[in-house]
């Protein structure tokens, strides 16, 4: 039976370590590179607002929530009813879309970066790197003093910037996916796969430290028979 259970051990050890050697290299990554550079929170700029409140007309009615944003520089208000969002000017007209042109504006307004190019998006996939952002979307393609590439996504009818992503953050995402075990998605932190793997060390560590004291004892018994 101690000799199936050492088999047994000795496989499952086998598989769990792969994992844990996944969970260890990512740790590792995560501690030596800081969240805020990953999501390129230092090439952006703050975006002040001035608003007069003497000149604010819009007649909100009942609402979830009302808070102002800085669309190219000019104050804009952002009015969430029944979970969508309504855009205005204070004076309660209807705001437009942002042109392309004005996305890339936006892009030298509101970070360090120099745009190359824009592109309008509309639909996501599982993995995408805007994933969890309320679409439509400008992406808007931009790189640094040091030829750094990064693509900046932003809300097309406030010109705020709801994301920026580079090479360094698809490496995050990637090491974050081996980390929670959601290699597809990498969101789910409750997959069963994780749920799987942690029991599978579990039972591995205490079937493992069973089996040194039971290894002890067995010594200590054969080293008595010899005296």
């Amino acid at each position: 039976m101690k000799r199936l259970l050492r088999i047994g051990h000795r496989y499952v050890s086998l598989l769990v370590s792969i994992q844990l050697l996944l969970w260890t290299i990512s740790g590792i990554f995560f501690a030596f590179n800081q969240i805020q550079q990953v999501r390129g929170e230092h090439v952006r700029e703050a975006q002040p607002i001035n608003v007069d409140l003497s000149s604010f007309k819009l007649e909100t009615g009942p609402a979830q929530s009302v808070r102002f944003a800085s669309r190219l520089g000019q104050p804009v208000v952002v009015v969430t009813k029944a979970g969508e969002k309504h855009y205005r000017v204070p004076s309660g007209n209807t705001v437009a879309m942002l042109t392309p042109q004005e996305a890339i504006e936006a892009v030298h307004i509101g970070t360090t970066l120099v745009a190359i190019d824009v592109e309008f998006v509309d639909k996501v996939a599982p993995g995408d790197e805007y994933r969890g952002r309320a679409l439509p979307l400008y992406r808007v393609v931009a790189e640094d003093a040091e030829a750094t590439q990064y693509n900046v996504y932003l809300n097309p009818y406030t010109s705020e910037i709801v994301a920026v992503r580079s090479e360094r953050w698809r490496v995050w995402d990637l090491m974050w996916g081996l980390h929670i075990m959601d290699w597809r998605a990498r969101d789910d932190i409750h997959n069963l796969p994780m749920k799987f793997f942690s029991l599978l060390a579990l039972i591995s560590g205490l079937t493992g430290i069973g089996l040194f004291f039971s290894s002890r004892r067995r010594v200590s018994s054969i080293s008595m028979q010899s005296d």
